[in-house]
């Protein structure tokens, strides 16, 4: 896999000397840089869902992450995407 590859990944948010990892099913696991995540600490121990860019080996930059089973949360832009559309339908 190239760096800068787009990657959604279930697994267990967990943090080991690398910091949060997200350790998947069949092992192993992703180091996870959560600048933009905001309190990751709340998802700490369950199961999630997280989508970022691989920046390294096994380095994840987080765009976003929510618990696994509940539907992936929109991004500002997707958000007044859709405030526009309902404005223009109007």
């Amino acid at each position: 896999m190239p760096k800068g590859t787009r990657h959604v990944e279930a697994g267990t948010l967990r943090s080991n000397h690398f910091g949060f990892v997200l350790e998947m099913d069949g092992g192993g696991f992703w180091a996870l840089e959560l600048w933009s995540v905001q309190k990751p600490q709340r998802y700490f121990g369950q199961r999630v869902k997280v989508e970022g860019t691989r920046v390294g080996f096994n380095i994840l930059d987080v765009d976003r992450m929510w618990p696994e089973g509940e539907p992936r949360p929109l991004t500002w832009f997707e958000t007044l995407k859709a405030w526009s559309n309902r404005w223009r339908n109007r």
